[in-house]
């Protein structure tokens, strides 16, 4: 699975800096942010979508066409544009998701940022994720920004990753751990 995502980032890489030195050089990188968080919304709300995107059953020409019909009927940044109809054109929409995180990486260290990914059994409130970016930021003395997941099946809890420290606070995890004591014990 790692390598599988290893050559997942290796074929995003290109296409999310390209964007970036593009948008950089015009001055859009919080408004070509935001719209590829969009995107990346629609991605996570719509399992449809996503598996369009995904399927390799549904010839690249026919991606294209679709997204082109999308893209007209939007106001989509031009720059977002773009990169949706090359990277459609390349059969390479199944690595979006990849292309999107490479992309809040380098505009995060742009800005000194640090990303940390959260993972929560329900959506966090603002207050909530407020408080986490605060306490994180302390922790490791820079701004951080989450990206925030849902996954129900943590039950409750956080599992929150900054870099290589992955922090784990999920009842699943507690559970699993409990078992395995109780396994040892009898």
């Amino acid at each position: 699975m790692a390598a599988q995502n290893s050559v997942l980032i290796g074929i995003a890489r290109p296409y999310a800096s390209a964007l970036f030195d593009i948008a950089r050089s015009e001055n859009q990188l919080a408004s070509v942010e935001t719209s590829l968080s969009d995107i990346a919304r629609l991605l996570g709300e719509s399992e449809d979508f996503s598996r369009f995107l995904k399927s390799p059953a549904i010839k690249a020409e026919a991606k294209a066409e679709t997204l082109d019909a999308i893209l007209a009927k939007t106001t989509t940044n031009p720059l977002i544009a773009n990169l949706l109809r090359l990277v459609a054109r390349n059969k390479r929409l199944f690595v979006l998701p990849q292309i999107i995180d490479a992309f809040k990486a380098m505009a995060a260290a742009e800005r000194g940022e640090v990303t940390a990914e959260v993972t929560s059994a329900a959506p966090l409130t603002d207050a909530q994720a407020k408080s986490l970016s605060q306490t994180l930021a302390e922790k490791v003395g820079k701004a951080v920004t989450l990206n925030q997941h849902v996954d129900p099946s943590l039950i409750g809890g956080l599992q929150v990753k900054v870099g290589s420290q992955l922090i784990d606070s999920s009842l699943k995890t507690k559970l699993a751990a409990m078992k395995i004591a109780m396994k040892e014990v009898g």
